[in-house]
């Protein structure tokens, strides 16, 4: 069974910073892709980034335009899991964030149409 599940959402002061985690499992984590997304009230989904495996020690990263280079997004193969750390947070990051495994694409570059997979969703509230 595939399973994601984000972690590290939380309630944080504008400027601060956030690590959220996509733990991942029953799939081969070596030809993942996954993709960031995030729902606000009233808002449309959109994605965030997304980290692809291209070979064995490359990564193709995508980052939307809002990010601005305050995230980074990174993986642990060891551990399945992949991280989005996010730096210098806005109240309109605010919002339920989501991770999404598109499985068998190795080789391949973000982002991506669809993903096959979706985790819960975590909360990261921003205050002003």
């Amino acid at each position: 069974e595939v399973q994601l599940v984000e972690s590290g959402g939380g309630l944080v002061q504008a400027g601060g910073s956030l690590r959220l985690s996509c733990a991942t499992s029953g799939f081969n984590f070596d030809d993942y892709a996954i993709g960031w997304f995030r729902q606000a009230p009233g808002k449309e989904r959109e994605e965030v980034s997304c980290i692809s495996s291209l070979t064995s020690t490359d990564v193709s990263t995508y980052y939307a335009d809002f990010v601005g280079g305050r995230f980074t997004i990174s993986s642990d193969n060891a551990k399945n899991t992949v991280y989005l750390q996010m730096n210098s947070l806005k109240p309109e990051d605010t919002a339920v964030y989501y991770c999404a495994a598109l499985v068998s694409a190795y080789g391949t570059r973000c982002p991506y149409n669809d993903y096959d997979y979706w985790g819960q969703g975590t909360q990261v509230t921003v205050s002003s």
